[in-house]
């Protein structure tokens, strides 16, 4: 109990050090997103190295495989977040409240979806069979939206929200970074508000892959919510240092289905394990392995096929550009 206090105090007082060093709403350059990736993903590695120190290699390798595993998930989440920006029509220098506020309300609710999972999983063993079903389900039905491409994706309101604007109401603008406004007599909420709601309850969909994912790699409910906690919260700057480079991450999904699917994979052996059937089991040091391996090997062949496709679009448009310039001449000729 002393560790789980002093370390949600430990990330409260990060969470306050990061809001109150961009509590004034500004457009974040990509150095100010750079450093602070940067120093998150260093805090990450520190305490990774804490457990190694004072816990052993066992719970050390399972908290850097469960937070890479949730690093990469959550950078799939930046492709949502960008179509909520967009159908919010979010001004750029609120966005960084935006989403501070809505990673806060993501690891608020998944923090109660770790809790409801370790105490099923102590209770049920066989519940890692639907873990590991739902997994490579997951991970078949991300190729096919992959293989879909579907250009013209939008951003839809689920019911929840949609049912709390209808009840409280909504401005019909922003109001700088206030969230309540009083209109007409009647307090209201502002779209600041609801567009927090929206990524914050929107994060909970993704949860329903990742929660799983990260608990076929560790069952320690300290080392899943802390790995969750550290990738969640470096996600506000990952938006604007990578956001318009997720374009060209182009076979991500495809990246993201071979991880699901191999931890599907590896939670079904373990259950098989557990019941009594002798069966290998994945070991931390090869699941690390194979999800830095997948995700090296994703990006390469995205920026190589980015850089392909780039290339194609140019020469076509350079052949465009010529033959509209030889009919050009022709014309004049018969003019002339």
């Amino acid at each position: 109990m002393t560790l789980w206090v002093l370390t949600i105090v430990g990330l409260a007082a990060l969470i306050a050090v990061d809001f109150f060093i961009g509590r004034k709403p500004h457009d974040v350059s990509m150095k100010e997103a750079g450093i602070w990736t940067v120093v998150w993903i260093a805090l990450a590695g520190l305490f990774g190295l804490g457990l190694l120190l004072f816990s052993g290699g066992q719970p050390a390798g399972e908290f850097f495989a469960g937070f890479i595993t949730e690093k990469s998930l959550s950078v799939d989440n930046l492709f949502v977040f960008v179509l909520i920006m967009a159908k919010f029509s979010v001004p750029t220098q609120y966005q960084q409240r935006v989403l501070l506020v809505g990673v806060l309300i993501a690891l608020v609710l998944r923090a109660i979806f770790i809790a409801a999972g370790a105490a099923i999983l102590a209770s049920f063993a066989w519940v890692f069979y639907i873990f590991g079903a739902f997994l490579i389900y997951t991970a078949w039905k991300l190729i096919q939206e992959a293989r879909a491409d579907d250009e013209d994706e939008e951003f839809e309101e689920n019911r929840l929200l949609k049912a709390v604007e209808r009840r409280f109401g909504v401005a019909d603008r922003y109001h700088g970074t206030k969230l309540w406004i009083q209109q007409n007599g009647k307090r209201v909420m502002t779209p600041m508000l609801v567009v927090m709601l929206a990524i914050g309850t929107t994060d909970v969909l993704f949860a329903l892959d990742s929660i799983p994912a990260i608990f076929g790699l560790t069952q320690d409910p300290y080392i899943v919510f802390t790995a969750n906690a550290f990738a969640l919260m470096g996600l506000r700057q990952l938006y604007f240092l990578i956001g318009g480079l997720l374009r060209k991450l182009v076979h991500l999904s495809y990246g993201l289905s071979v991880i699901l699917g191999f931890i599907g994979v590896k939670l079904v052996l373990h259950a098989l394990h557990e019941s009594g059937v002798h069966v290998p089991e994945i070991s931390i040091p090869v699941s690390l392995g194979v999800i830095c391996a997948v995700l090296v090997v994703t990006t390469i062949t995205s920026l190589m096929a980015s850089r392909k496709q780039a290339a194609e679009e140019t020469r076509e448009t350079g052949g465009v550009q010529k033959a509209e310039g030889s009919e050009g001449s022709e014309k004049d000729s018969i003019d002339v």
